[in-house]
């Protein structure tokens, strides 16, 4: 065997174990990145794939906000809780499709970039206002509770980032939550807006600016 034979087999082990524990790590890190509970995309994975996501100009950004969770988790406990939010994540994840991305932020609060290919996005969001009312299978049917949708494409403001636009999204959230509205887009202009970056109802924000958008 020549000594170019035997440097390449004396490397195969260490080469084999460096592949070994990159695929141990990339595993680590796309663990990292996706919600225990609910399976869906952390803050940190969210926001990656979200930006990517963004180039493109039919990208539509979804903020949801489960109505009424901490009733669900006082009332039936926090198992049902935990299968509210998972049902919550699954027909989220469902509508999105594999050509967008969605994520749970923390709590009962998620978020999604959609892909509108035929400029249906409040069509395709109505439905899914439905949907995510449905009572959580194999649950109590009194498991179940409204989720507050708002929405903004991403187009009506290029200059923002993923960052600016969810605020509009939580915005017009906000706006459907209070106005029991189910869902509501942001529209050409502020809606709640603030000094402060925080929407109204929160510490810090103004309230003596009207509301302007599209409600869908």
């Amino acid at each position: 065997m020549n000594t170019l034979a035997t440097i390449l087999l004396s490397t195969l082990p260490l080469a084999a174990g460096w592949s070994v524990h990159v695929w141990w790590l990339r595993g680590c890190l796309n663990t990292a990145r996706r919600d225990p509970l609910t399976g869906l995309r952390t803050r940190d994975g969210f926001t990656r794939r979200a930006t990517v996501l963004l180039k493109d100009p039919r990208a539509v950004v979804v903020l949801a906000d489960v109505d009424r969770f901490k009733h669900i988790n006082d009332t039936h406990g926090h198992a049902a809780g935990d299968a509210l939010l998972k049902a919550t994540a699954d027909r989220l994840a469902h509508h999105v499709g594999r050509s967008g991305v969605a994520g749970r932020l923390g709590g009962d609060e998620f978020a999604a970039v959609l892909i509108d290919d035929h400029g249906s996005a409040a069509d395709l969001l109505a439905v899914l206002h439905g949907v995510l009312a449905r009572p959580v299978d194999g649950q109590d049917p009194a498991v179940h509770t409204t989720v507050s949708l708002g929405w903004v494409r991403a187009a009506d403001f290029p200059a923002d980032d993923l960052s600016g636009l969810l605020r509009r999204a939580d915005e017009a959230m906000y706006a459907a939550k209070q106005a029991r509205a189910g869902t509501r887009r942001a529209g050409l202009g502020w809606l709640f807006a603030t000094v402060t970056g925080r929407r109204a109802g929160r510490t810090g924000a103004r309230t003596d600016v009207p509301v302007v958008g599209v409600a869908a």
